[in-house]
């Protein structure tokens, strides 16, 4: 496997990942040299990240001087960080909505005869791409993936990529999370991320091609479902008058030993194939993180055409009685809020190693999830979570202003990140909506209301085997759980609060009402999906949070105090607390910004499992 190709010879390293090694370009100046999606993994690829050149485009000039077509920028830019983060070598947080992109392209020799594919893991807010000066696509949305054939836009020698990016700044009726408005940071909303914000690659494929999987599994029936979509274009198709009967095989491994092998003759561009599993099967949970290795090959006239290796886990997630069950047994669900923003890349982790830290803190502080907070996460994190054991909830990043032009991009953007995310088992529910973000009148306008029933049926219609919350936190509509935020720290208080169905789906915690209009409780299984937020300064950086603690010894009475009035609830089924690290003014993280414990993370493991404080 290839990754980048720059002018001097780069080192190259052969990195174990369980079952699957990958060959890396190791040149230092190289960031994010990982595969980006390593759920369906092809080994010819080129990552494209590095250094590139940059360019302001304050007056909207570039179009008009068809920049795209050739020139130079007068800055470089470190892909794929934003300008505003250090890691980019810019560090800029002033505005600049328009930004310009540019690098050469040399294709790797072993790439011919191969179509190429140019792949952006996410841009924000709108991207054009040109090369050699002709238009390649376009794309909105700033937290999901896109791509397209280059193929026959190259030439030989060297090549020419050019990305516009559009981000409003001011827009808030464009999805965008935590990301703030205004220019400097404050209370809960943060620094911008503008343009290029993940990986950006080349992929060579064939003209015949396995175009995606979606894998369900089907714990009850030892059994997993795969339905598969194969690309067949009749423009780039041979010659030949009938072409070649197509075979898709498929084998199953778990620890490299192989466990089951389907074939099926390929007859439409789309189709499923459930394949039995021996049993006992492997189970996925935080506890036993099983997953089983899948290679896909297709094949034509006895020759393999396309490779492409994955993986599944075995996995279900239900909601019966109240209750919520992992594999046919309740179980109860301690999360942490997890905003995903790191101090010098902002919302792009600076290493792939950064992202396994974060998931293995997590675990290390006791919580077997994560609450993904206003951002579609990096998949890489997607992908730890499943190696290592933790579950999450997705979450979409919202806009904050009710329109048609708001509708239309949330829901557009919402299905694409459903679609690049419901294959993973790590993930076991999803989150359109939160505290009626986006949706600020919904008490008084039944339009609003319809649109949180709109985004809760679209997403089952998408995937159907996880639970949907409409409107995460309060002014519930049709959800599966029925999730409350509470901020109280006093434990006599939440353990009144909590001590039936009645007294908790009845509650006004910050004086919001659990159920929209029209809507009520019915029995589904009762969170807590944002509490705690206790601020414990560690240094000289100011900053907020919801309680204030005066040392390390505070700081663990009230946590201890707010994790166990959760515990020790008959009805709660599951508690979020606020939240894994300390991002930007916001100081109410078990961890500093810098991912440094601010208590002993033995004591704070003991507190989140409900063991107490160990005796010192």
């Amino acid at each position: 496997m290839k990754t980048n190709t720059s002018t001097t010879a780069p080192s190259v390293a052969r990195i174990a990942t369980d079952s699957l090694e990958l060959t890396v370009d190791a040149t230092p100046e190289i960031p994010r040299i990982e595969h980006p999606r390593p759920q369906f993994f092809r080994d010819a690829y080129q990552i494209l990240n590095g250094l590139w050149q940059f360019a302001y485009d304050d007056d909207d000039a570039g179009l008009r001087e068809r920049w795209y077509e050739g020139g130079e920028f007068p800055m470089t830019i470190v892909v794929p960080f934003s300008f505003q983060s250090r890691c980019s070598g810019i560090g800029d947080r002033t505005f600049h909505d328009i930004v310009w992109y540019r690098r050469r392209l040399t294709v790797d020799p072993q790439f011919a005869g191969k179509r190429l594919m140019l792949h952006f893991g996410a841009v924000d807010y709108e991207a054009t791409v040109w090369v050699n000066g002709r238009f390649a696509m376009s794309h909105r949305g700033g937290h999901t993936p896109f791509g397209t054939d280059i193929t026959d836009l190259l030439q030989e020698g060297d090549n020419m990529v050019v990305v516009r990016a559009y981000d409003d700044s001011r827009d808030v009726t464009q999805p965008r999370g935590k990301q703030y408005w205004e220019e400097e940071s404050a209370s809960i909303f943060y620094t911008r991320t503008t343009g290029i914000w993940q990986t950006v690659w080349l992929e060579a494929v064939p003209v015949d091609r396995l175009e995606s999987v979606v894998v369900t599994p089907l714990v009850d029936a030892h059994a997993v479902d795969i339905h598969f979509a194969i690309a067949r274009p009749p423009a780039l198709a041979t010659a030949a008058a009938t072409p070649s009967p197509l075979e898709l095989h498929m084998e199953v491994r778990l620890d490299g030993t192989v466990k089951a092998h389907e074939r099926v003759l390929v007859l439409e561009p789309q189709g499923t194939v459930r394949i039995a599993l021996p049993q006992p099967v492997a189970l996925w949970s935080p506890d036993h993180p099983e997953l089983y290795d899948i290679t896909y090959r297709l094949v034509s006239d006895g020759r393999v055409i396309d490779h492409v290796d994955g993986y599944f886990g075995m996995r279900k997630i239900a909601v019966e009685n109240g209750k919520v069950f992992l594999n046919n047994r309740p179980y109860y669900l301690r999360m942490v809020l997890d905003q995903g923003y790191f101090p010098d890349g902002i919302l792009t982790p600076p290493s792939d190693d950064a992202i396994r830290r974060d998931v293995e803190l997590t675990k290390a502080l006791g919580f077997n999830g994560a609450r993904k907070h206003q951002k579609v996460e990096d998949p890489r994190f997607l992908y730890w979570c499943d190696r290592l054991g933790l579950l999450v909830w997705g979450e979409m990043a919202n806009a904050y202003r009710y329109s048609e032009t708001a509708v239309s991009r949330l829901t557009s953007e919402w299905q694409e990140a459903v679609l690049r995310d419901r294959n993973h088992p790590c993930l076991i529910a999803w989150v359109p909506l939160n505290e009626s973000w986006g949706v600020p009148e919904l008490l008084s306008d039944p339009r609003q209301r319809d649109f949180l029933v709109t985004l809760y049926h679209l997403t089952k219609a998408l995937d159907p085997s996880r639970p949907v919350i409409s409107n995460d936190g309060w002014e519930h509509a049709v959800s599966d759980l029925c999730t409350i935020h509470d901020y109280e720290s006093r434990k006599e208080v939440l353990k009144a609060r909590y001590q039936t169905a009645a007294s908790a789906v009845n509650a006004t915690p910050g004086h919001k009402l659990i159920h929209a209009p029209g809507f009520a409780y019915d029995n589904e299984p009762i969170l807590i999906t944002e509490m705690g937020g206790i601020s414990f300064k560690q240094s000289d950086w100011s900053g907020w949070g919801y309680s204030h603690a005066e040392s390390e010894e505070d700081f663990l009475t009230r946590y201890q105090a707010v994790i166990e009035a959760m515990l020790e609830s008959p009805v709660i089924q599951g508690f979020c607390y606020t939240q894994l690290t300390d991002v930007e003014q916001e100081i109410n993280g078990l961890l500093t910004y810098d991912r440094i414990p601010k208590a002993p993370i033995d004591v704070l493991r003991a507190i989140t499992e409900g063991r107490g404080r160990p005796l010192s």
